[in-house]
Parts: structure tokens; C-alpha cells; sequence
């Protein structure tokens, strides 16, 4: 599954990013403190995920990683809309960019063992996310065949990223269940008491209180696998930990949901 990833990485998920974010007429002074509360989820989370590790005896760069960055692309985006409509799309497609962000700068700083900005800034995934910025900042019409053919390209990412995790999945091993049953506890829990601290410091309100909430318990993002392969980070491992997160997500996503609606 190299070459599949590696063209997922660099086309495929791009397309998407830069379809999703040119797609909506983002209004980014209204979300301001919303997007200070992602970063602050996000940030918080590695902060409590990493005594975890240590105490635990886990590679940090393995297990907390999946803890920061979650899937609130594939599966924040679809819940924000189903659960809270319409109007709420903007507010998550922040969170989205905050955590896509984070993940393509510190999240592979923390994978490969340092910084390279110049390194970073050649990225597909993130000169797509400040292309789809700056087109839905700017309101510029993006060419309608151009367009299309984006959205096509990135349909292929998260089905191709979910049949190459079921690839992965074939050859884990059983030791590898304790530390995915660990981190579908931590990923959450963690995630929520960031989201909620947040929450009340910013004094968000509403919509966007709601969002940060569902956005703190949504399980690990796919790709931290992906990554993890292509950083040799030990991916076998980083595959449980995503499939048991996501599985245990069915349970803490209802009840968060019940909660709120």
C-alpha cells in the first residue's frame, strides 16, 4: 500500500482539502475564539496524553499523536451537519483547518523528530489548506471544470484511506489491543476536558459550545496511521489504536449527542 498512500497523501487529500474549504463562505471573525479552542483541544490533548505514554512505556511519537489529532474531517464535518444542520458546517470546517493544520506542522514535527518549515511549506496538504483559505476568504471563483475535477479526486481520499487501514489491520497482532483499548479511553476523556476548559475560558456560547464538545470526543483520525507508515512509527501499533478509537466512538459520539440535542 505504499505507492496508494503516498498518491493519497499528496493528490487525493489535497483535492479534498481544497475542495471542502473553497466550497463555503467562511467568515473567520466570527470564529476567532472557536479557533483558539481547536488549537487549544488539540494541544491539551498531547499534553495529557504524554505522562500516559510515559508511565505506560509507549513511544510518545506513537501514542500521542492519535490522541491530538481526530477525525474531524471525515467524521466531524458529516456529524456537524446531520446533528446541527446546515449553518453549523463554517463553525466545524474551522475546527477542520485548526486540526489539519496542526496535524501537517507539529504533529510532524513530533513524528519525524524536528522542524523543517521550508519542508513543511512544500506539503500538498498544506499549500491546499491555505489555497482553499484564501479562495473562500477572497470569495475567487475557482474554474468550474478545475473544480469538478477536485472534487472528484478528493471523493477517493477517505475510502482509500480506510481500505488502507483494513490492509494494515490484516497483519496487526493481538499485543497491540491494550495500548488501542488504552488510548479509546484517553482520546476522549482528554479531549473533553480540554474541550470543556476551553470552552469556558473563551465563554463560548451555543452552536459553538456545542461543536467544541463533539469536536473534543471524536476518535483518531485515519490518517495518523498513514503517517505513522510513512514516518516508520510504528503503524501496526498506530492501526489499533485508530480502529479501537473509531469503534469505541459509536458509543461516546451517541452519548454526546443525546446529551446536547
Amino acid at each position: 500500500m505504499a505507492a496508494a498512500n503516498k498518491v493519497n497523501l499528496e493528490i487525493f487529500t489535497p483535492a479534498l482539502i481544497f475542495s471542502v474549504l473553497a466550497g463555503k463562505d467562511f467568515q473567520l471573525a466570527v470564529y476567532v475564539d472557536l479557533a483558539l479552542a481547536g488549537a487549544i483541544v488539540v494541544l491539551g490533548s498531547g499534553l495529557i496524553a504524554w505522562p500516559v505514554a510515559r508511565l505506560a512505556g509507549w513511544p510518545v511519537r506513537v501514542f500521542v499523536p492519535p490522541m491530538m489529532f481526530t477525525n474531524s474531517g471525515n467524521m466531524g464535518l458529516p456529524l456537524a451537519l446531520l446533528a446541527f444542520g446546515e449553518k453549523a458546517l463554517p463553525a466545524a470546517m474551522i475546527l477542520f483547518l485548526v486540526e489539519n493544520t496542526l496535524h501537517f506542522t507539529v504533529g510532524n514535527a513530533m513524528l519525524e523528530g524536528r522542524v523543517h518549515p521550508l519542508v513543511l511549506l512544500r506539503m500538498p496538504m498544506l499549500q491546499a489548506t491555505v489555497a482553499g483559505l484564501i479562495v473562500a476568504v477572497f470569495d475567487i471563483s475557482v474554474w468550474s471544470p478545475l473544480g469538478v475535477a477536485l472534487d472528484l479526486l478528493g471523493q477517493v481520499a477517505i475510502p482509500l484511506m480506510l481500505f488502507a487501514l483494513g490492509v494494515r489491520m490484516t497483519n496487526i497482532s493481538l499485543k497491540d489491543w491494550r495500548i488501542g483499548l488504552v488510548a479509546a479511553v484517553v482520546c476522549p476523556l482528554s479531549g473533553l476536558v480540554m474541550a470543556v476548559f476551553a470552552g469556558m475560558l473563551l465563554n463560548l456560547q451555543g452552536q459553538q459550545w456545542n461543536l467544541l464538545l463533539v469536536f473534543g470526543i471524536l476518535p483518531p483520525a485515519v490518517l495518523n496511521y498513514m503517517l505513522a507508515e510513512r514516518f516508520d512509527a510504528a503503524p501496526d501499533v498506530v492501526a489499533s489504536i485508530v480502529l479501537l478509537g473509531n469503534l469505541a466512538s459509536i458509543i461516546t459520539i451517541s452519548l454526546m449527542l443525546a446529551y446536547l440535542l
